[in-house]
């Protein structure tokens, strides 16, 4: 494909846009990047992206970043108004003619997903279907980076906690997501034109297992402690997490709860050519983040 075409990042700040950055680097893609503020060395612009700034929900900021793009990368941040978001950025890319959007959507999307994550993402997905443009839309698992969350409580007690039960997951390390997105960008648009994507790591765990990968590469007993919906979600309101999105966390953990994350295919290694990363090869690499205060 053409050495000149232009991406637009959105979410240009987020962990998988981040990655998507970094892989998509010194590739000849040019690289735009839409924030809602400016940021440091260490953001876009550090990355090599032309830096513009707007905000998915006021659409009147949109048009000068679109303009010129070939390609978006539409990632909305989950909330209330994601799909009013997704809605905006189709059409700044329609009005600027924009020849390609790939999406990120959530696991299992649709209009009976039984989390309203899931149910949100099915109304852009099916906007996205139906832009115009060419699209793709990729669908990944339960991210191993969620597991950074817990790093905390790990460093400092040896333990975690989530209202998962016994749950299994099929989660993916988020820098797959990204490198496949790159993939999806760096072929010819026609390629993947009208494919929706489900991306898992390479065989579903249990959080037991997550904990006994942490002792390993930590040299140190981890273990993982099941605590009811009640309790977890009086945790993350007293770290100030709105209450929608705890709401919403519940709603996945209810379902991973009963089996609903039970499942890999095989599109990442399809996509790329390679296995995807193991919970264990995340766990490995960023085992400095769960170590203890002073690395004993």
């Amino acid at each position: 494909m053409s050495v000149s075409r232009t991406v637009l990042i959105t979410g240009a700040t987020g962990t998988v846009s981040t990655a998507l950055m970094d892989a998509l680097r010194g590739t000849g893609l040019g690289l735009r990047a839409l924030v809602r503020e400016a940021s440091g060395a260490g953001g876009p612009r550090g990355r090599g992206a032309e830096v513009f700034l707007g905000d998915l929900g006021d659409a009147r900021s949109l048009p000068p970043a679109f303009e010129g793009v070939q390609d978006v990368w539409l990632l909305t941040p989950n909330g209330p108004r994601a799909p009013e978001h997704s809605m905006n950025a189709v059409w700044a890319a329609r009005q600027a003619g924009v020849e390609r959007i790939v999406r990120l959507s959530v696991v299992g999307a649709a209009h009976d997903a039984p989390n309203r994550s899931g149910r949100l993402h099915a109304l852009s997905d099916r906007e996205t279907e139906r832009c115009g443009m060419r699209w793709t839309i990729l669908r990944p698992h339960w991210f191993m980076q969620n597991l950074l969350n817990e790093a905390g409580d790990v460093s400092a007690t040896g333990t975690f906690s989530l209202n998962m039960a016994s749950a299994r997951i099929g989660m993916i390390d988020a820098r797959d997501i990204a490198e496949c997105a790159a993939r999806v960008l760096l072929d010819d648009p026609d390629r993947h034109h009208g494919e929706t994507y489900t991306l898992t790591g390479p065989r579903s765990v249990t959080f037991d297992e997550v904990a006994d990968r942490l002792s390993l590469a930590l040299g140190r007993p981890v273990a993982y402690v099941p605590v009811g919906h009640d309790a977890k979600r009086g945790a993350l309101l007293g770290h100030g997490v709105p209450e929608w999105i705890a709401d919403m966390l519940e709603e996945y953990a209810r379902a991973y709860a009963a089996g609903w994350g039970d499942f890999t295919t095989g599109t990442v290694a399809g996509l790329l050519g390679r296995p995807p990363r193991d919970v264990a090869d995340f766990v490995r690499d960023h085992a400095a983040a769960f170590a203890p205060a002073g690395g004993h």
